[in-house]
């Protein structure tokens, strides 16, 4: 489906066990963002996608890595390949690695996307640049699963920033904060080794932010929000 049918209500068709998983899925209770980081389970997502047009380009694959009471939980996380009618342009997969047999023969995007939701739960997400990732998210959940995700999103781009003023000009992208504090990243490009290095960024940001006493997802929302009106009027 287009994104110009879901815009105009066209619901996709769910098959009666897949309307079900996704029930059950809406029927989670919230999670408590006041909660501290040492009783909370955070989800730090990555994409990969067929170009940088937010409302053209499609997602080909979703990493995730869980943040599990603060630390990097390996055994819980997630990737998938969806599956594409036609292959991306070899420029794109250059970039990010996924050939034309990977993203004609991935998961049917319905079922992948629902695999994503119960993997996700009501945990909160990360991200690095979150605009991008959460807009492709979002729309593919839209045009596969009529679903309008309304969920709590964090984004590194700001909250490192507001953690360390002094390096907020010199250090912008996530190959800079990452460089900066020496994490290594082996498959730049591919969405679970983005979404591990990110969490490691989170760590990173969640040790600077106890110096500050600031110690729940929510607390780190109010940074961000305080760092964008910097950023906006600087």
């Amino acid at each position: 489906m287009s994104w110009l049918g879901s815009w105009f209500g066209h619901k996709p068709k769910l098959g009666a066990d897949q309307q079900h998983r996704l029930a059950a899925w809406q029927a989670l209770p919230p999670v408590e963002l006041k909660a501290p980081v040492g009783e909370s389970r955070y989800v730090v997502v990555d994409v990969e996608t067929t170009g940088l047009n937010l409302m053209q380009d499609r997602l080909i694959s979703i990493g995730a890595v869980a943040v599990v009471n603060g630390r990097i939980a390996l055994g819980d996380s997630f990737y998938v390949v969806l599956q594409q009618r036609a292959a991306s342009e070899k420029d794109n997969i250059l970039l990010h690695g996924i050939g034309t047999s990977a993203q004609l023969e991935g998961e049917a995007p319905a079922e992948a996307l629902l695999a994503f939701l119960e993997y996700l739960g009501k945990s909160p997400l990360v991200a690095f640049h979150v605009t991008f990732d959460e807009t492709m998210i979002k729309r593919a959940l839209r045009d596969y699963l009529g679903l309008n995700l309304k969920h709590p999103w964090l984004d590194l781009a700001y909250v490192m920033p507001g953690l360390h003023p002094p390096l907020a000009r010199k250090l912008r992208a996530l190959d800079d904060w990452i460089g900066h504090f020496n994490i290594r990243i082996d498959a730049r490009h591919n969405a679970l080794a983005d979404a591990l290095a990110t969490a490691q960024l989170l760590q990173v940001a969640h040790s600077h932010a106890a110096e500050k006493d600031i110690a729940s997802y929510a607390e780190l929302q109010d940074l961000e929000k305080a760092q964008r009106w910097v950023s906006a009027v600087s």
